[in-house]
């Protein structure tokens, strides 16, 4: 069942997947409405899923679930990705690697492989303030006060000099 991000509560559970690339607007409106459709008849063991949707920056697929009334199960969990999937395959773009490293460069959203970040850290080229994108949280209030954090605030504060 389709509920609006906003609703759902703050323990509610969050999936990011990130893009490699930034998707055109067009393509931003048929995800929406295929994965708004997906979340419709997302179920766990025939229960039906409340579930949220936040497609951020042209960039960026947020899940939200409401647990209160079903948890994901592996089933569940699997056909979600099974959908990223095709995605994936349907928009040539990579949303499961999550070996790379999403930030700002400037006003601009930058992506790169982790070992290109290492470097640009080690060169001094993105700092302890660089913002990146922690797509490791696990819940909505994570999401909305860990997600676009300094990198020093972050996992990838292990790659800062």
């Amino acid at each position: 069942m389709l509920t609006e991000f906003k609703n759902l509560p703050d323990d509610s559970r969050i999936w990011v997947y990130q893009a490699d690339r930034k998707l055109s607007d067009q393509e931003v409106a048929e995800i929406k409405e295929v994965t708004e459709d997906f979340l419709i008849k997302w179920t766990a063991h025939g229960a039906a899923l409340e579930a949220g949707l936040e497609l951020k920056y042209n960039r960026f697929i947020v899940f939200g679930l409401n647990q209160a009334n079903a948890s994901a199960s592996g089933c569940s969990i699997d056909a979600s990705v099974h959908f990223i999937q095709t995605l994936q395959e349907k928009y040539n773009v990579d949303l499961l690697d999550k070996m790379n490293v999403t930030f700002y460069s400037g006003e601009y959203i930058a992506y790169k492989p982790l070992a290109d970040f290492k470097k640009m850290a080690k060169d001094k080229s993105v700092s302890r303030n660089t913002i990146v994108f922690n797509n490791l949280v696990n819940t909505k209030a994570e999401y909305l006060e860990n997600w676009e954090i300094p990198a020093h605030e972050s996992w990838h504060n292990r790659f800062l000099p």
